[in-house]
């Protein structure tokens, strides 16, 4: 293990982790960067992490490391300046009497039941669809940054859909978010037109969405909201590289 003195939270180890099997990109390698100790790492903490490339899974706080790949890129939507497209506003509207409501970031038999659904349905044979009650919760409900769970509901009451966010001083970072797979409408991307709605009514400027990987189906989704902004050579850019993966 070894500090990183550039960055301005010397307290915090950084190590790298062993080879695994990338969930994204078929017969690659991945490896990350972990920050560690966990307890050390706040909301004020996390949020010059994030900004530095970083992201959260429970109380693991990485991003990524790989020897040979530069495809992860961090993206962050200028919420500002975002304006939905046709498809999008027909989103907003078709989904526009779903009331949310901020939970408490704890176990719900009913969170778990929907998240097992979704799991099945979007990414069976991916692991997470067999991820018990305890593995759910290290990956959803563990943290010590100020993270809200959201809740999605009907007219009736019957939940739709579930977001995690964590709030940061400069902008919101999209978690996770699951919902009922069987309604129509695109609620994944209501999830993340609602989050842009939120930074403006909080007056912070970005939306986190994680890494974009250009080669990945799954992350093809996160250019469809722009402008963004994309870190890579240690800086935030207006412009994807034009090349991030390297043979």
């Amino acid at each position: 293990m070894s500090q990183i003195k550039e960055l301005p939270f010397a307290a915090l180890q950084f190590y790298a982790t062993a080879p695994y099997a990338c969930s994204y990109l078929p017969e690659r390698q991945a490896r990350s960067q972990v920050a560690a100790p966990s307890h050390l790492i706040n909301s004020d903490t996390y949020s010059q992490l994030v900004d530095e490339g970083f992201r959260r899974s429970g109380l693991f706080t990485y991003r990524p490391h790989c020897d040979d790949c530069q495809a992860c890129i961090p993206v962050r939507v200028d919420v500002n300046s975002f304006e939905p497209g046709r498809t999008q506003r027909r989103v907003l509207k078709r989904h526009q009497d779903l009331r949310p409501l901020v939970a408490k970031l704890a176990w719900s038999q009913e969170h778990y039941s929907l998240y097992t659904t979704y799991q099945a349905a979007r990414h069976p044979g991916g692991g997470m669809d067999e991820d018990n009650q305890a593995q759910y919760g290290q990956f959803l409900l563990a943290s010590r940054v100020n993270t809200r769970l959201v809740e999605f509901r009907d007219e009736d009451g019957k939940l739709c859909m579930v977001s995690i966010i964590d709030v940061l001083e400069q902008g919101l970072s999209s978690v996770y978010t699951f919902y009922d797979p069987a309604l129509a409408g695109s609620l994944g991307t209501y999830s993340i037109l609602w989050q842009i709605q939120q930074c403006r009514q909080l007056n912070l400027q970005w939306l986190y969405l994680g890494y974009w990987i250009e080669q990945s189906p799954k992350m093809a989704y996160k250019s469809n909201y722009m402008p963004a902004q994309y870190r890579y050579r240690g800086a935030w850019r207006d412009d994807p590289p034009a090349s991030v993966l390297q043979r």
